[in-house]
């Protein structure tokens, strides 16, 4: 099969993807193979090319936002049919032993493997995955605009969970790609009254079309204060700011597998009254079957930029220099399920 792997960690600007051929893989006991369709570009994927996130073996496949067709059942498997679409998300598997698993907080397991980090991901023409951990992926929505659904979407609402979010509050979110466009959907559905700051001037023009109140760029506040945040960025000096920009009692939810440095924090300016900071650690299957079904529900829509998998270098780089809104969605097969 055709893949892209990353074989040596590198600026982006270096083209850290290389395109080869590989093996087909084959499912295990309890596994299915899926033909991939399409695989969301997530800037996940950027931070292992560059090594920000170093990848768990060498030559990995990234990519962990991926729709695509089950045509291989491994032994032991009774979940999927052959033919059925599916999803393959981030959290690829937990112990389910230890304290975190046995207490509810698979997203924090002690042993958890990752798809497109320590196993290969969805950069290539076929997947394999645990059944246990796919996704039925809900009617009506096409297999490109389904992808970003299975990371953005998930970790973006795991985030608007952990900020303390409450119908009718104000929201402030910095930042503004694949996750906060899909959050903050669910958020105005919510009533939400939407502040967001980006340097994206793409990001902006999104942010208003969606229905912000109020869209700032880089190093701008929101003018009124916020009962809940969120940090998309991975960009560690926005911390300050959006903190000193709660009300008192709330919080910020920082939403990055990898954060550059916080500057340091002022007790005073930045924490007292009671302003929560808190991150965001993966996410729970819970969290996936509850967003897929709310996405469905609300009709959340992922604004798309699709990409042939030829390109997937290109699609990196691209989010890499915030050349496009929302995210970007390879293109990978439309070979049928045999």
């Amino acid at each position: 099969m055709r893949a892209w792997v990353v074989r040596q960690p590198r600026p982006i600007a270096d083209r850290p993807l290389e395109a080869v051929e590989l093996p087909d893989p084959e499912p295990g006991p309890g596994e299915v193979r899926i033909i991939v369709r399409t695989c969301g570009v997530c800037r996940t994927d950027l931070h292992v090319a560059e090594g920000d996130v170093a990848p768990q073996r060498p030559a990995i496949v990234p990519g962990h936002e991926v729709v695509g067709e089950v045509d291989r059942l491994g032994p032991d498997t009774d979940r999927f049919a052959v033919g059925e679409r599916i999803g393959i998300a981030w959290l690829r598997s937990t112990c389910g032993t230890c304290r975190p698993c046995r207490h509810g907080a698979e997203n924090l397991c002690e042993a958890p493997r990752f798809t497109g980090w320590t196993d290969d991901g969805g950069y290539a023409q076929l997947a394999v995955v645990p059944e246990a951990y796919a996704y039925r992926l809900p009617d009506g929505i096409d297999d490109e605009h389904a992808a970003p659904l299975l990371c953005a979407g998930i970790i973006g609402y795991r985030a608007l969970l952990r900020s303390g979010f409450r119908p009718g509050g104000r929201l402030g979110i910095w930042g503004f790609g694949g996750s906060a466009h899909l959050a903050a959907q669910v958020a105005l559905a919510m009533g939400a009254e939407l502040h967001v700051v980006t340097r994206s001037p793409a990001g902006q023009e999104l942010a208003e079309a969606l229905g912000a109140t109020w869209v700032g760029g880089a190093g701008e506040v929101p003018p009124a204060p916020l009962d809940a945040a969120i940090s998309f960025a991975p960009a560690g000096e926005v911390v300050p700011d959006a903190l000193s920009s709660l009300a008192p009692g709330s919080a910020l939810a920082v939403a990055g597998i990898h954060v550059s440095d916080l500057p340091p924090l002022e007790y005073q300016r930045h924490l007292f009254h009671e302003r929560d900071l808190r991150s965001v650690t993966a996410n729970t299957r819970a969290d996936g079957e509850a967003f897929l079904a709310i996405a469905h529900r609300l009709g959340i829509s992922a604004t798309t930029t699709p990409y042939r998998f030829e390109a997937a270098d290109q699609a990196l780089a691209d989010l890499a220099d915030g050349r496009f809104a929302g995210a970007a969605v390879l293109q990978v097969s439309e070979r049928a399920a045999t």
